[in-house]
Formats: C-alpha cells, sequence, structure tokens
C-alpha cells in the first residue's frame, strides 16, 4: 500500500524542526502530533520510524544526500521514508527521485569510512576509538543504533514474574524472561501497554534492564531510610519501594516539579505508601540538609549526557557537545557531594549515570575518594554476590547494548566507613 504524497511533506516538515536540535526529539514528535490531528496512527507510525531512522543514520544520510538534486532536507526526508517503508511505498516522487533513491538504497554500507559506518559526531568517534580502539567502537555504535527492546519490570509486591510471563501469554504477548534482573521480562514485539490489567493494577512498569539493575544493587532493605536523590518520574523509586516491600521510609527528591508530578500516577498504581515525593530547590536544599547523616541508601542517577540511551534516544549524540559535559562533569561532582552527606556510617551511596563517558563516570568517582576518606568503593563483584546476580563485573557496574543488550549504564557502590 503506498503512502499519501503528504506524509513527504509532514516527514520534512517536523525533520526541520528536528535538526534544530533545541530540545529532545521525541518532545518536539509529540507535539507536532498534537497540533496535527488529521494524521491516522499508521501515519504517525510512519514518520516516527522515519525520523528516528534519520536521527540514528545522520552521518551517512548527510553523506548520501549531498548526492543528487533538490533541497538537501527533502532528499533527507526521502532516505528516512525510503528506509522505513521502502521506495515503492512513496508516493508523488519524480522519476529522477525514484531513481536516486533506488541508486542509493543499494550502496554498501560495510564499505563506508568508520565514522560514517558509526553514525557519532567526529568528537565523539574519536574520543571512544582512542579508549576502546575502532572495532569496539564500531561494535558499540551499531549496537546502539538499534531499537531498543520493550522491558518490564514486575511489581513484587503486587506479582510474581512467573504469573506475569502467563497472562502476557495469554494476552497473547510473545515474552521471555531478562538474563539478570531478576524482575525483568523482555517484550519480543511491542504491543499497547497501557490497556492491559496488568499495567492498570501497576503489577507491571515500563523499566529497562540495565535500569533494573541499578536499583537491585542499591541493596535497599526493610524498614530503612532510603533516598533516591534525582527520582525523575520515578522508575526506580517504585524499584526501591517495592525492594524494601513497602516498609520504611523513601524519599523521592527532585528539581522538577513536571517530572516528580508524572510519578503520581504510577506512584497510585504501585500500591506503594513508603514512598514520599520532596521537590527541592537544589542539591543543597535544607530540606536535603536536615535528613543529613540519617540514610541507610542513598542512589545518586546523576544528570548527565544521556549517551548510554542513544537505542532511545538517538539525537542526543547529535546535541551533546565536549563542552556540555565538561559543565555536566560539574554538576555530577556538586551532586554527589551534597548525597554524600546524607549517608550514615556504614551506609552506601550508589553513584549512577547512563553515559558510557569516563569523564561521567570513573573520574568522577575517584576525584569524589580522592578528597573523602570516609569513603570506600565496594567492588561490584561483592555487591552484585550479595545481590545473587550472575554477571561478571570487576569495580564497577558497565552495561553496554552492545555487550548486555541493555542501555549503556554506569554504577558505583560507596560505603560509609564506621568510626573506630
Amino acid at each position: 500500500m503506498r503512502l499519501p504524497p503528504a506524509i513527504i511533506n509532514n516527514t520534512e516538515e517536523v525533520l526541520r524542526e528536528i535538526l534544530r536540535f533545541t530540545g529532545p526529539a521525541d518532545g518536539t514528535l509529540s507535539r507536532y502530533f498534537r497540533d496535527h490531528p488529521r494524521l491516522g496512527s499508521r501515519e504517525r507510525g510512519v514518520v516516527a520510524e522515519a525520523i528516528y531512522g534519520l536521527l540514528r543514520n545522520k552521518a551517512v544520510y548527510t553523506s548520501f544526500a549531498e548526492s543528487g538534486n533538490g533541497p538537501t532536507m527533502r532528499r533527507m526526508t526521502l532516505l528516512g521514508l525510503a528506509d522505513a517503508v521502502g521506495v515503492d511505498s512513496l508516493a508523488g516522487l519524480s522519476e529522477e527521485e525514484t531513481e536516486w533513491l533506488n541508486h542509493v538504497m543499494q550502496i554498501d554500507r560495510t564499505l563506508l569510512p568508520s565514522m560514517l559506518r558509526a553514525n557519532l559526531p567526529e568528537w565523539l568517534f574519536d574520543k571512544l576509538v582512542a579508549r576502546d580502539g575502532e572495532t569496539a567502537t564500531l561494535e558499540l555504535a551499531h549496537a546502539m543504533n538499534q531499537p531498543a527492546p520493550l522491558d518490564l519490570r514486575v511489581n513484587a509486591i503486587k506479582a510474581t514474574r512467573d504469573d506475569v510471563v502467563k497472562e502476557l501469554a495469554e494476552a497473547p504477548i510473545l515474552c521471555e524472561f531478562t538474563p539478570f534482573a531478576p524482575l525483568g521480562i523482555r517484550i519480543i514485539k511491542k504491543p499497547t501497554l497501557q490497556n492491559l490489567p496488568l499495567f492498570k493494577s501497576g503489577a507491571i512498569e515500563v523499566q529497562d534492564e540495565g535500569s533494573q539493575l541499578l536499583s537491585q544493587i542499591v541493596g535497599a532493605k526493610r524498614g530503612e531510610m532510603v533516598v533516591d536523590f534525582c527520582a525523575g518520574a520515578g522508575g526506580k523509586t517504585l524499584s526501591l519501594g517495592a525492594t524494601m516491600r513497602n516498609t520504611g521510609r523513601l524519599y523521592a527528591f527532585d528539581i522538577s516539579e513536571k517530572r516528580l508530578a508524572k510519578l503520581k500516577p504510577r506512584l497510585a498504581r504501585s500500591g506503594l505508601s513508603n514512598v514520599h515525593p520532596v521537590l527541592i530547590a537544589h542539591e543543597n536544599d535544607t530540606k536535603v540538609k536536615r535528613l543529613a547523616g540519617k540514610i541507610d541508601r542513598v542512589l545518586v542517577d546523576a544528570p548527565c549526557s544521556g549517551l548510554g540511551t542513544l537505542r532511545r534516544n538517538p539525537d542526543v549524540k547529535w546535541r551533546q557537545t565536549p563542552q556540555s559535559i565538561v559543565e555536566l562533569n560539574e554538576k555530577q561532582t556538586s551532586i554527589l557531594a551534597a548525597a554524600a552527606r546524607l549517608v550514615k556510617a556504614g551506609g552506601r551511596l550508589v553513584y549512577a549515570t547512563c553515559s558510557i563517558l569516563n569523564e561521567e563516570n570513573e573520574a568522577i568517582v575517584e576525584q569524589f575518594l580522592a578528597s573523602r576518606d570516609d569513603f570506600v568503593l565496594v567492588p561490584m563483584s561483592d555487591v552484585l554476590a550479595e545481590q545473587k546476580i550472575d554477571l561478571a563485573m570487576d569495580s564497577y557496574l558497565k552495561l553496554s547494548p552492545a555487550q548486555h543488550h541493555t542501555d549503556g549504564f554506569f554504577a558505583a557502590v560507596l560505603e560509609r566507613k564506621v568510626a573506630a
């Protein structure tokens, strides 16, 4: 079935706005769809698929678009749509455009220069090659250029993983257990979940397996006082609350009222009563300071580049710059220092990011430990053994889309020494 010619114009219009990189692509796309209610679900799906394909493959498409005739933005749009649905599905093409697209689609992309194949900005490609070598960088880039699977976390206070899998099979929805997260389920295809009784009852939440593992290594126990320092919309908060079996006290701190508002309906579905969302002005807010030295476990899922989430957010690689990373490093250092004040003697502090860059990860932790003699690094191999997670790691948790099929995550576990 051929798509109406207007689809090309719609895709080009929203692409032009997204490529300004003034904000996240998913927000721009959602706003465009709200402003164009006449677009049907199929058309929206095609536009979204073409846009995300363009963002993943922008380096290659930009190079290809330099050939051919006509406006560059239209050629970029045609390449994205052709990759999404095939040249034959596009109506309204000129004979020259059809011939050019068919030619470009036949190019063997494995023969392109490495940086084009990686589809990364030059500064990021060079940084990863210097650290890991070209072969490993290309493997990582290829994995990050694939769409992410849909992972679910079972809410342990409402259901068991076996029961959820059984109910999903009756839907019927194909799924399998995640290999590492004990409550994770990976959906083979991406159905609409919002109308499922399992979702409405709070028995399942959408959460990447890597994110589930972060919550797991916090090691929160029944009756403890725990802080999710940068809670956001609360995915890890809900996971921690369930791990605590709805006991103790769990604070969800965030500086964004809008993000915390997104937590409220999820919290209502979850059945948790031990979660306390708290809006703070900054990391040194008095609401934070009055809990100093009282908290058993603190999770700092720090603001970061998001370069580990490129499977879901491919625009991030084009929006970040070396300078933005430096600015983030200052924020990460400040937040970690503030969160550390909360931890009581013998308590644990988990620093985490969804970044693949050393300067946002190991460098921040090493700098912190060099300035503090009252904290010690707990080897991740020991933490994973405590949690009975069969995953080989050394000092830190380093999850990779290429190796573990999760988003790219980093985490370090720091323990506050008990005074002699």
